[in-house]
């Protein structure tokens, strides 16, 4: 069989294409007959769209089974169908290749398959328009963040995942064995961002990284990606401007509507302990952010004891920092904020964090070599796209989300 003379299309096309004879490859997402006429809702990396095939054609289309691969052609005309204004008339069609009579998930059915069941059926679960659009979401967020902070003035960066010393100290961190020596995944490209400005000025990564934390919630993965960026000559402030710029951006970009207010609001850590009748010092569980975030958008809380942050960040006066978190609602999405950038003062804050300064020797020295001030942050891509797309489980934005009960596929 022969197909038609356009050449292979997508779906996309259809509409410049009336009256003409087109061939498209596909899968077969299902079928609806009437009489002799039967319906074939298509699919392809584009979207779904109608063809129709007729007698003899159509009782051999149907054979077929539902989500195999085929190539179809035909004359391309005014259609019904809720899948696309325009349809295809088959006059022939070409098994490229059958799927199985019975699958795992069944994307054309209105009824949702239990997330686990989709995760581990991934490739599958994309046949779901819905789904699909997620990822090519997704695939368009990071290509309006590259935008966004090359046309800043950004270097984008790539820092290794393999690392010797714990980038934030804690425990959190995946050991394993390199070549007889002790070493981790890297939870964070905090130290090498920070010396990376000693040169390049400001850089940003987007990359994966890992904790090992054993939560199972609908918000924690063990494998996640962060987009991180750190700043030459930039305060606090600055990096705060910086993100919401960037949220904002996303926003548009993704043509998202969304009652942005015009400047993000501002709380201080005090003011959430002072809600939740906390003393100064506490951590802020997830229950008291929530009690706090409820009913609330984006906002910043700034001004956290200088004891609940990183060793890395620059103290504000005896107790306090000069350290922000973005959230949404009781959603933590990013935490910045400015970096120490002497030498002496990091190393008292690694004693006084309960590390071993000399464990960070190598990180340390690059700040014997005229290292300037700098702030930076570290967003969740993740979470961010959960609050973008509405959805209520990380994993949902995740083509392979990795928690302590998945590793496959």
């Amino acid at each position: 069989m022969k197909g038609g003379g356009q050449g292979e299309v997508q779906s996309r096309d259809l509409e410049g294409l009336e009256g003409k004879s087109v061939t498209l490859t596909g899968w077969i997402d299902s079928f609806r007959q009437l009489g002799k006429i039967t319906f074939v809702i298509m699919g392809d990396p584009e979207g779904n769209y109608q063809a129709v095939a007729r007698e003899e054609m159509a009782r051999k289309i149907v054979q077929v089974p539902r989500q195999s691969y085929i190539k179809i052609w035909g004359p391309v005309a005014r259609g019904q169908g809720k899948a696309s204004p325009f349809e295809v008339r088959i006059e022939g069609f070409e098994v490229i290749n059958s799927a199985d009579t019975v699958l795992p998930i069944d994307p054309a059915s209105k009824v949702n398959s239990e997330l686990t069941t989709r995760v581990n059926n991934r490739p599958l679960d994309l046949r779901v328009p819905e789904e699909r659009a997620v990822f090519l979401t997704r695939a368009k967020a990071m290509q309006i963040i590259r935008e966004f902070l090359t046309g800043s003035g950004f270097v984008e960066v790539d820092t290794p995942k393999i690392i010797a010393t714990a980038s934030e100290g804690g425990a959190e961190l995946f050991k394993f064995d390199y070549f007889g020596r002790p070493a981790y995944l890297a939870q964070s490209p905090q130290l090498y961002k920070e010396e990376l400005v000693l040169s390049l000025g400001k850089v940003f990564e987007i990359a994966h990284y890992f904790r090992a934390e054993k939560s199972n919630t609908v918000k924690h993965l063990n494998e996640f990606t962060s987009v991180d960026i750190e700043a030459a000559m930039a305060m606090r402030d600055d990096a705060m401007k910086l993100i919401e710029g960037l949220v904002r951006e996303m926003y548009r970009g993704l043509e998202v509507n969304y009652a942005m207010p015009e400047r993000f609001p501002v709380y201080t850590y005090e003011d959430i302990v002072n809600h939740a009748g906390l003393k100064f010092g506490d951590d802020l569980s997830s229950e008291v952010l929530n009690d706090f975030g409820r009913g609330k958008g984006y906002y910043f809380i700034v001004d956290w004891p200088i004891s609940l942050k990183p060793f890395y960040t620059m103290p504000k006066g005896d107790a306090l920092s000069e350290s922000f978190d973005l959230m949404y609602g009781g959603l933590e999405i990013a935490s910045g904020g400015q970096r120490i950038h002497q030498h002496e003062m990091l190393y008292s804050r690694l004693k006084a964090s309960g590390l071993d300064p000399e464990s960070f020797s190598e990180h340390l020295k690059a700040y014997r070599w005229g290292m300037p001030p700098h702030s930076g942050w570290g967003m969740g891509l993740d979470r961010l796209l959960m609050v973008l797309m509405n959805r209520e489980n990380i994993r949902e934005v995740v083509l392979y989300p990795r928690d302590s009960r998945h590793l496959a596929p």
